[in-house]
């Protein structure tokens, strides 16, 4: 197809434009997009169906997220407040808040676990991080962690549409169709008549 931008190019394209998105006020976590553009193709590339369901699955792993954060902040000390004391409550939080979402997983709208953990990681890295248009804002990392999410799907998208030159109008369309038609008719070599 004449006019065909690489997919590398157009993907390149995209992938830059996010870049911004790092910049201040915002400060968001980029990376959270490429997860999720990335599983969109491992879905088996951009629809609206999977679309749907990468975006419930991150946000539902979002909100994993902000639980097992909220349950860390009130349970964090219940074996003592040392090192390892501190990292055995919190290993407590992940066994039930992971075997809730997996849990979660077996219900149809769900069943996309791998996204449900890109939310829940994304989350965590943008929080712990200090991330997000509020750093150190629960509230705000699962927004904006989420809201990353959702544009990787987005990104698919674009990603494609750029590799194709727009298409022209219909009436210039059926001209070239007609002008390549009358060319070959015109380039055939005469046919010998039967003898």
């Amino acid at each position: 197809m004449k006019g065909r931008l690489p997919h590398e190019v157009s993907a390149s394209i995209v992938a830059f434009a996010t870049v911004l998105l790092l910049l201040s006020p915002l400060h968001m976590p980029t990376w959270a997009i490429f997860i999720t553009w990335a599983g969109t193709f491992l879905q088996g590339g951009p629809s609206i169906a999977n679309a749907i369901s990468m975006i419930t699955a991150t946000t539902t792993g979002a909100g994993f997220a902000v639980v097992a954060v909220l349950l860390n902040r009130e349970t964090g000390t219940m074996f003592g407040t040392g090192e390892f004391a501190r990292t055995l409550a919190l290993g407590v939080v992940i066994f039930f808040v992971n075997g809730t979402l997996l849990a979660t997983g077996r219900l149809k709208p769900f069943a996309l676990i791998p996204g449900m953990f890109f939310g829940f990681a994304s989350t965590f890295a943008t929080y712990f991080g200090g991330f997000g248009y509020d750093a150190g804002n629960l509230g705000a990392a699962f927004v904006s962690a989420a809201g990353m999410c959702a544009l990787g799907p987005l990104c698919a998208v674009l990603g494609l549409r750029l590799m194709f030159a727009p298409t022209a109008a219909p009436e210039q369309e059926q001209e070239r169709e007609q002008q390549r038609e009358s060319e070959e008719v015109t380039a055939r070599p005469p046919t010998p008549s039967p003898s």
